[in-house]
């Protein structure tokens, strides 16, 4: 079943009309650093419109789709060190080790990781990194910070880019000139990949900050869980009541992010942006219009 874009634009927009409105009010205990962080969203945004986002736009025009592909391809390799680390830290070996195979295949076979076979092979891509297995140690997200230049992040996942840098492997090449453009084509690729996904949330949502802050706390919390249902959250308790009253096992109770992963792949970008754990059970799907 394929979700048309009209429906999308729809879920989108009440999504973040609920964020804008969470917005009117004083600010959350998960964002007390809102005025500050207001000031540097605005900043991103100019250097975004002005600089990075014309430049994602050019190249998502000249390149061909198999180039981007290969490019993300070679950095996605590169990640799978610290994906790797991250899993061996978080207590997860068996994940750990599907990530070292994931770059030795691709690393040789995918010559330098330019291509991915090792997907294609059965080893599917983790995402790891060190703020995540604080998460994982128990070590709260602390505030909502917005980082200049770098965008979205929290007190927590903030100084852990410092212990994910030096696992990168660019990070240690000695040719400065070729690391830092490697660097920016990185970046450039990488917006351009998520060009739908901005316009479309800049068309619909009516507080792009709010949104995106909920996005990303949401998110983070869902991929420390490894996607697994928010145990506090109220739709979640309403499910365990539902299934404990019924003899036969019932499927998984997925987040919203991967209802839309599964039913519209090509708009991998735009779910990562929705709040991850807007769940819900079947009854509320078939009233999205999403039930099987």
């Amino acid at each position: 079943m394929v979700v048309s874009i009209r429906r999308l634009c729809l879920l989108v927009g009440i999504a973040s009309l609920a964020s804008a409105c969470t917005s009117m009010r004083a600010p959350s205990e998960s964002d007390p650093l809102e005025g500050f962080n207001r000031t540097v969203d605005g900043f991103n945004q100019v250097v975004d419109k002005a600089v990075v986002k014309p430049l994602a736009q050019g190249y998502d025009k000249v390149t061909p789709p198999e180039v981007k592909t290969v490019i993300g391809n070679f950095f996605s390799n590169l990640d799978d060190i610290s994906v790797a680390v991250n899993n061996l830290l978080q207590g997860k070996p068996k994940a750990a080790g599907s990530d070292i195979t994931r770059f030795a295949l691709n690393t040789t076979i995918g010559i330098v990781g330019l291509a991915d076979v090792a997907t294609e092979l059965g080893f599917q891509k983790n995402d790891e990194d060190f703020g995540q297995t604080l998460g994982v140690w128990g070590v709260g997200s602390g505030p909502y910070l917005v980082l200049p230049l770098l965008g979205p992040s929290t007190l927590r996942d903030a100084p852990a880019r410092v212990v994910d840098a030096p696992l990168d492997p660019l990070y240690h090449y000695d040719d400065v000139r070729v690391r830092n453009s490697l660097f920016v084509v990185n970046v450039v690729n990488t917006r351009a990949r998520l060009l739908p996904a901005t316009d479309l949330v800049e068309r619909v949502a009516l507080d792009q900050y709010a949104f995106v802050r909920d996005a990303y706390l949401k998110r983070r919390a869902s991929l420390i869980r490894d996607g697994a249902p928010d145990p506090e959250d109220q739709g979640y308790k309403d499910f365990e009541e539902e299934s404990s009253s019924t003899s036969t096992v019932p499927e998984a109770f997925p987040p919203f992010k991967a209802a839309l992963v599964q039913t519209a792949p090509a708009n991998d970008e735009v779910s990562t942006l929705l709040p991850g754990d807007l769940q819900q059970s079947d009854r509320a799907r078939e009233g999205l219009g999403l039930a099987n």
